[in-house]
């Protein structure tokens, strides 16, 4: 058990440890199996450790040491156990020090009101606490109110977004192939006119052909009729 430790001495985490002695957060971790392999003692909460400063100066010394780690860790966890002892025999002459309270019923009057008032500033203190407790429970609260209000705002406004952008792809999708049939129509229409005006134009084609015989016909034959009558004069 750890009694080396003062009341307001400052915690460090492995990576604020690591900060500290200006290390990496693995090598701390390192440190820390060695020195508790060769019977060291950290406070712990759950499986995570919790370094104090006399933690940081042995973590130093590891980092500085050219000896072997774990003969290293060894004279720390004999230094350890010396402060761990001092600090046992400061407790055991706690208890001796009520042997020299005062006789003086006036004196011990004034003790016990001094008393009186640390316990009631104790328990105005614990009051102040719990109400501080309670209103840091209330802004939780409050918070994951919010937080839900919020997550259900956003769902249902996704879910409106979503609406919208399947409609307009819907409508999209029906404009597209309304103009796909439209012009599947103009062509279709076109093609049949462009059939009619062939038609018509073979027509035209064939009828004026068929004007150009006759009038070569027509030609052809006055040319015969002269010409046998010149024949007869030349005879």
């Amino acid at each position: 058990m750890r009694r080396d430790i003062q009341p307001n001495e400052r915690a460090f985490s492995s990576k604020e440890a690591a900060e500290e002695v200006g290390i990496a957060t693995p090598t701390v971790r390192k440190y820390g199996q060695i020195l508790e392999r060769n019977g060291y003692e950290f406070l712990k909460d759950g499986d995570r450790r919790i370094f104090v400063q006399s933690d940081i100066g042995a973590l130093i010394a590891l980092r500085d040491t050219d000896k072997p780690l774990d003969d290293t860790a060894k004279d720390l966890v004999y230094q350890q156990k010396e402060r761990l002892e001092e600090s046992n025999e400061v407790e055991l002459t706690i208890p001796v020090t009520y042997d020299n309270l005062p006789q003086d019923p006036n004196q011990l009057k004034e003790i016990l009101m001094v008393l009186v008032n640390e316990l009631a500033a104790t328990r105005e203190m614990n009051a102040q606490l719990t109400n501080d407790m309670s209103q840091l429970k209330l802004s939780v609260s409050r918070l994951q109110q919010d937080h839900h209000v919020i997550s259900s705002s956003i769902a249902n406004s996704a879910q409106k977004t979503q609406a919208k952008i399947e409609k307009l792809t819907e409508q999209q999708n029906t404009h597209y192939a309304t103009l796909l049939e439209q012009e599947q129509e103009k062509s279709e229409s076109l093609q049949k006119e462009i059939q009619n005006i062939r038609y018509e134009l073979e027509k035209e084609w064939r009828s004026q052909n068929d004007f150009n015989k006759r009038l070569e016909e027509a030609i052809q034959k006055p040319k015969e009729k002269w010409g046998k009558i010149f024949s007869m004069f030349r005879k």
